[in-house]
């Protein structure tokens, strides 16, 4: 009880997508499962990922503040490797929101890294201490 099972994100282009959360999510701990049709999916310890593509007639960017997803945040071991992903990341041409910081008025301790996938689609590697 009490986590999150999956995610569904709906994509612009599944293609470009896919490639993106093939190299981010492996990065993080996830793999490639298998695909259902036409939905990506990929597999953490506790909770899987999955992409969808867009109906054609949608040509909206995201914005993260209008109602929806805010962001995504990913579970980090330690501190450590949230520097080896922000690595990877810039090694990858991944957009960087913003760089591995402390963010201590979130809680003690929270250390994290911010990106956006190809949609603009904010998401987060962090740690936080037990």
């Amino acid at each position: 009880m009490g986590w999150v099972h999956h995610i569904d994100i709906t994509v612009s282009d599944l293609a470009v997508s896919t490639a993106f959360y093939d190299q981010v999510l492996k990065l993080m701990g996830f793999r490639r499962i298998r695909d259902e049709g036409e939905v990506p999916l990929w597999a953490g310890d506790r909770m899987e990922i999955g992409l969808r593509q867009a109906r054609p007639d949608q040509n909206r960017t995201h914005d993260r503040h209008s109602p929806g997803l805010h962001h995504l945040a990913f579970g980090a071991p330690d501190r450590a490797a949230v520097g080896r992903v922000y690595g990877a990341l810039l090694k990858l041409g991944v957009k960087i929101l913003d760089v591995p910081a402390t963010y201590e008025q979130y809680s003690p301790g929270y250390f994290a890294v911010f990106f956006s996938d190809p949609d603009g689609i904010k998401l987060e590697y962090v740690y936080t201490p037990a």
